[in-house]
C-alpha cells in the first residue's frame, strides 16, 4: 500500500509532461538567476508558460483525466480519455476549449430539477 492509500493520484500523460516541462523551466530560470543572465529568465519562464498550454493541449486530446476518482482500471498513466472529445463537466479546461467542448461540458438540468418540487402534502 502506498503512503495515499488505494486511491487515483491521477497520473496521466499530460500531467507528467506539464510537470516535466514546468520543472525543466524553473531550473533553466533559476539557473539564469544566478547566472544574471536576463534571456535566460525569460526563456525558463516562457518555458513554465507553455508547460501550461502543452498539459491542457493534451487533456483536450484525451492524455489527461475527468474530475474526481477513475475506476481503477484506468488509474495506469497511459490510460486515453474515452470522453475527452465531448468534453468533461466541471472542467474550466473543457469550457475554454471551444463553444462545442463548452456546450458539451456543461452541466444540463433535468425536467425535475427545473422547477422546485411540489408538495403533494397537505
Amino acid at each position: 500500500m502506498s503512503a495515499h492509500g488505494d486511491v487515483d493520484m491521477g497520473h496521466t500523460v499530460a500531467g507528467w509532461t506539464g510537470t516535466a516541462l514546468a520543472l525543466m523551466g524553473c531550473t533553466g530560470a533559476g539557473v539564469a538567476v544566478c547566472a544574471a543572465w536576463a534571456p535566460g529568465i525569460w526563456t525558463g519562464l516562457g518555458l513554465v508558460a507553455a508547460a501550461g498550454v502543452v498539459t491542457w493541449a493534451l487533456h483536450l486530446a484525451g492524455w489527461g483525466k475527468p474530475s474526481g476518482p477513475r475506476p481503477r482500471a484506468e488509474w495506469h498513466w497511459r490510460t486515453r480519455d474515452t470522453v475527452a472529445r465531448t468534453g468533461h463537466a466541471q472542467c474550466l479546461g473543457c469550457r475554454v476549449g471551444g463553444p462545442r467542448r463548452a456546450a458539451a461540458a456543461s452541466p444540463r438540468l433535468r425536467p425535475a430539477e427545473l422547477s422546485p418540487a411540489v408538495d403533494g402534502g397537505g
